[in-house]
């Protein structure tokens, strides 16, 4: 007979609480909906002076103290207290029936499991987000990490760990895209024991805002809008180089990032970026706003823009910020990216066009010159995540795996 509810721990990356979807939706939210229990090991986002247990709906959360210093002695703090944090799991595992742990994006704790899972008899998945080894070693090749040698160390550490131990050991692996799949296979790394898990949106929290309902710019100006990270890693001066042409040819028209970056550099890269080439004027940067401040730029845009840096690392992602576009009613302009190419060959809710300047300006310029036709790939794109990308579909294809494990 197959049990119908599941009790698991899950262990994570992301601070408490947590903001990624996959997390504060997807499980918090979804799963728990469905009856089944979660335990969450997290590290605090804000400063408490000592480990806690603190509650998350009907969710206990341990929850680990932190550091949010800027110093490097601060950085290895916050990284002693999340170990700290990390060795509750066995205490728990041992006092609690849990039907799997869940280790989300962190490797220490993804060894402790193994452990628990070697004397408690309990079931071990991995979510893999985002392919850090590689991430790490291109930081530090490219000069871009504060302390580059040290995250050339964590590359080969972590890469060992993930492709050598955790994911041959592990009964099931949770990945981004289907390109992550592809490329973890490459690992040697069996595909049976992965599935691909596509970012989505909590579509009846999401506004759909069409173009019919976009208040007039000042001007009548026309925006384009990036909503996002502003991390070096993304190469957003591609945006501003593209918009630069883009003006050549139509004059009225500002860019809007809506977003910060990890550090205050990654802002200050694309201001200094701007001013360089006299744009300054004409683009505008927000800092990182609330979710529904950050919605009503989107509403106000004319079109949405998703370009990825094309790389092995952003290849094999999962965008999130052009699902949110499309669940808002917006066309989008995007480039060849594994994903992204997919989603707009099949949803037909914007352009995809090659990693190209010009390419690029010449699509936006194209859904300026035809706003019902872009005012079709908005509704065009709401249905499609409707009924692929939200996330009540996304629970279901986890729950059938993790019910089938």
């Amino acid at each position: 007979m197959i049990k119908n509810k599941l009790k698991l721990l899950f262990v994570a990356q992301d601070k408490y609480p947590p903001s990624r979807v996959d997390v504060s939706v997807l499980f918090h939210e979804k799963m728990i909906s469905r009856g089944h229990k979660i335990d969450w090991l997290l590290q605090s986002e804000e400063t408490i002076e000592r480990s806690s247990v603190v509650k998350w709906g009907k969710s206990n959360v341990y929850l680990g103290e932190t550091d949010n210093g800027e110093s490097f002695v601060s950085r290895l703090k916050k990284n002693i207290f999340r170990f700290l944090n990390d060795t509750r799991l066995l205490n728990l595992v041992k006092k609690n029936n849990y039907d799997f742990i869940i280790i989300k994006d962190v490797f220490f704790a993804a060894l402790l499991a193994i452990i628990a899972s070697r004397l408690y008899k309990v079931r071990l998945i991995y979510w893999l987000s985002y392919p850090f080894p590689e991430a790490y070693y291109l930081a530090a090749k490219e000069g871009t990490a504060r302390y580059p040698f040290l995250y050339l160390i964590r590359s080969y550490i972590t890469k060992f760990l993930l492709y050598n131990i955790i994911l041959k050991i592990y009964h099931h692996t949770f990945v981004q895209s289907e390109q992550m799949k592809k490329d973890i296979a490459a690992e040697g790394i069996a595909a049976e024991k992965m599935t691909s898990v596509p970012m989505g949106v909590s579509i009846n929290r999401v506004p759909f805002f069409g173009y019919n309902r976009k208040e007039v710019a000042q001007n009548n100006e026309k925006i384009i809008l990036y909503l996002g990270t502003l991390d070096r890693t993304r190469r957003l001066e591609f945006v501003i180089r593209a918009f630069s042409l883009l003006l050549k040819q139509f004059r009225n028209a500002r860019l809007i990032f809506v977003g910060g970056g990890e550090d205050v550099s990654d802002d200050l890269f694309l201001k200094n970026e701007a001013k360089t080439l006299g744009l300054e004027d004409s683009i505008s940067f927000t800092g990182k706003l609330p979710q529904e401040d950050a919605w009503r730029y989107v509403k106000n845009s004319d079109v949405c823009v998703s370009p990825y840096f094309p790389t092995p690392i952003l290849n094999s992602t999962s965008p999130t910020k052009m699902i949110e576009y499309m669940a808002m009613g917006k066309a989008v302009v995007a480039n060849d990216h594994p994903e992204q190419s997919a989603v707009l060959s099949e949803s037909k809710a914007g352009i995809c066009v090659s990693y190209d300047e010009k390419a690029f300006a010449d699509a936006i310029l194209y859904l300026f010159n035809h706003p019902e036709e872009a005012q079709d790939m908005g509704i065009r794109g709401r249905k499609y995540v409707e009924q692929h990308r939200c996330y009540d579909r996304i629970a279901d294809m986890v729950e059938t795996k993790l019910l089938r494990i």
